[in-house]
């Protein structure tokens, strides 16, 4: 998060833990790298999925049961997918999504592959698709802000007849239903009315439904004690339900107390209900045959901007998105979100290192609960238990090929250097021991092929270590004036560089192959220097470092400068503003594609670099 009063900083959260944090940060789908504007469900090869349209342009398609992603994103809008709506086509089903660019696109779920090129013709946004069969054709229904609605032939991919006309502005949803056997489209529109098209005649049916007293965002339909109904909401914070046969308003309307940008509807506990969504970040369920509300709102961080219902293993669940790109699964039967946080450490996180390992990219995070933990970086899942060993908290931890096997090197209050075969999950040989204080910092690095390990520690020194030979070399390297807390590797302009944390509040770096210290320390920390990473964005190699104290919960000194800074190694300047986190940081490490592992409190999180945010 940015520092209040300060510019926006440029990071993004891909995924993260959720043991110590609120629940509105736990149990989300992760991956997505823009803003989520629209949600669907469908079942492929027997498995409920969501299937999420962001303002990257991608589509990507999840397994509702598992929680992970189903094959790679599809691309190919230049534009943010405005509208996702799901159908079955010639017997396979199929995602249609409507971009910014003007495209409307059909997607094979099965193959995660396009189904044809997109279907031209229009000359703006396509703001919302649904599906619907007329006369046994699957069809498509767009709406954008051209205020007309377009109905396409998902078989031959052409536009069935003219557009059906009649609002007077922007069309911003639509939804189908069956009304006396007839297949019909509702619309909703700026022009606060509510319109209703036979999609068999192409004629509008009936005057308008009025009674929205701003613009109607969202449109859905369901069946209420044998009745069709439409239920609308907007801008003017309630929801309406409409009889579609009899074209009267059911009831009084029901308050969202907010606006509404999102709807569905579903059955729950054998009720049809509708579920809300808008901008008091709450996701609401509604009966719709007593028109109470049912249970309390379910809350997200921010802004909720498109919903979805399906059944997961016989339960009714609402798939959520918001502006705060996550995207939550709720069990609408318990009112709770679908399984647990991710597990993470018992303890506060202290250190951080990514590596390959099979193949994989993963993240390796250390705790003063005594272990070592291996995360998947694409599902942010732990791989395997906790690796065991120490006597005391972990403090450091990095890696390095040794012999060809990935290994990873662990310092630890019990005074020893621990080394791990990853692929084996194995010590190798015995601990190696500090005989002078504690070891509080390591970080590998290889020179003229030789893997070597730098240390620091309580004695304020840097030592440099042949890991094949398990001895240092040369006399340590010094100009700290207090312990060394942290340290990181790199190479700016073909040198081999160790950067060094200290509790002198400064930051030093040092030239691996000539030993000597490089400039004057960075300094801006105000307090201890805990952690710190090495990175590249934008082909600049970058040092990212934490103040201890800095977080803003429990655990934080306010003493402290409590700040995560951000530094360009070439020209030794701080980039942008300072970053703090809900707890204490203790531990960062860079990860491939500009990304940064962050260890805050007993959480981890996994950051990238964004270049522009357009929510």
């Amino acid at each position: 998060m940015p520092v209040e009063g300060e510019p926006a900083a440029r990071w993004g959260v891909d995924w993260a833990t959720g043991s110590f944090l609120g629940l509105r940060f736990q149990d989300t789908l992760r991956g997505q790298t823009g803003c989520v504007w629209m949600v669907d469900t469908a079942v492929v090869d027997g498995h409920p999925v969501a299937v999420i349209g962001s303002v990257d342009g991608t589509v990507r398609v999840w397994d509702l049961t598992t929680g992970l992603p189903v094959g790679d994103p599809l691309t190919g809008p230049e534009e943010a997918v405005r509208s996702v709506a799901t159908a079955v086509v010639e017997g396979r089903p199929v995602a249609v999504t409507g971009s910014v660019d003007g495209t409307v696109r059909v997607w094979d779920l099965t193959t995660g592959l396009p189904d044809g090129g997109p279907i031209p013709g229009l000359e703006c946004a396509v703001w919302s698709v649904a599906t619907a069969v007329v006369d046994g054709r699957a069809v498509a229904v767009t709406t954008g802000g051209d205020r007309m609605v377009r109905v396409w032939d998902l078989t031959t991919r052409k536009q069935i007849g003219q557009p059906l006309i009649g609002h007077e502005c922007a069309v911003w949803s639509v939804a189908t239903a069956v009304v006396d056997g007839r297949p019909v489209a509702i619309g909703s529109s700026d022009d606060q009315m509510v319109r209703v098209w036979d999609l068999t005649t192409r004629q509008q049916i009936g005057k308008p439904l009025t009674g929205h007293t701003r613009d109607v965002s969202a449109v859905a339909t369901a069946v209420v004690e044998g009745r069709p109904v439409a239920v609308t909401a907007g801008e003017d914070q309630v929801v309406r339900v409409w009889d579609l046969t009899t074209r009267e308003q059911i009831g009084e309307p029901l308050d969202h107390a907010h606006w509404v940008n999102a709807l569905a509807t579903t059955v729950v506990n054998g009720h049809p209900a509708a579920v809300t969504a808008g901008g008091d970040k709450t996701v609401r369920v509604w009966d719709l045959t007593t028109h109470q509300q049912i249970g309390e709102p379910l809350d997200h961080a921010d802004w909720v901007n498109a919903l979805a219902t399906t059944v997961v293993n016989g339960h009714p669940v609402a798939v959520t998105t918001s502006a705060d790109r996550a995207v939550r699964v709720w069990d609408l039967d318990s009112h709770k979100q679908i399984g647990g946080p991710i597990p993470g450490h018992t303890d506060w996180v202290y250190a951080a290192a990514t590596t390959m390992v099979n193949g994989r990219p993963v993240a390796l995070t250390c705790s003063s609960d005594k272990t070592m933990r291996v995360w998947n970086l694409a599902t942010g899942l732990p791989v395997g238990m906790a690796l065991t060993g120490h006597d005391g908290p972990v403090w450091a931890v990095s890696t390095v090929l040794l012999n060809g096997l990935s290994v990873a090197l662990t310092c630890s209050s019990d005074k020893t250097m621990r080394v791990w075969d990853l692929t084996t999950r194995k010590q190798l040989g015995e601990p190696l021991t500090c005989r002078d204080g504690h070891l509080w910092a390591v970080a590998t690095t290889l020179v003229d092929g030789r893997p070597l390990a730098v240390t620091g520690g309580t004695d304020a020194t840097v030592r440099i270590w042949d890991v094949t030979a398990r001895q240092h070399i040369g006399e340590p390297l010094t100009g700290h004036t207090s312990d060394v807390n942290a340290i990181a590797t790199t190479v700016v302009d073909g040198r081999p560089l160790a950067i060094t944390a200290s509790a002198d509040t400064t930051v030093r770096i040092w030239d691996i192959t000539t030993r000597q210290h490089i400039g004057e320390p960075l300094t801006g920390h105000t307090s201890d220097v805990n952690a710190i990473a090495t990175t590249v964005v934008d082909g600049r190699p970058l040092a990212v470092t934490a103040s201890v104290g800095a977080g803003a919960g429990a655990g934080a000194d306010a003493d402290a400068d409590g700040t995560v800074r951000v530094w360009d190694l070439a020209t030794r300047q701080q980039i942008g503003p300072p970053l703090v986190f809900p707890f204490p940081v203790h531990a960062l490490a860079g990860a491939p594609g500009g990304r940064l592992t962050v260890g805050f409190g007993g959480e981890v999180a996994m950051l990238s670099s964004l270049a522009e945010v357009g929510c």
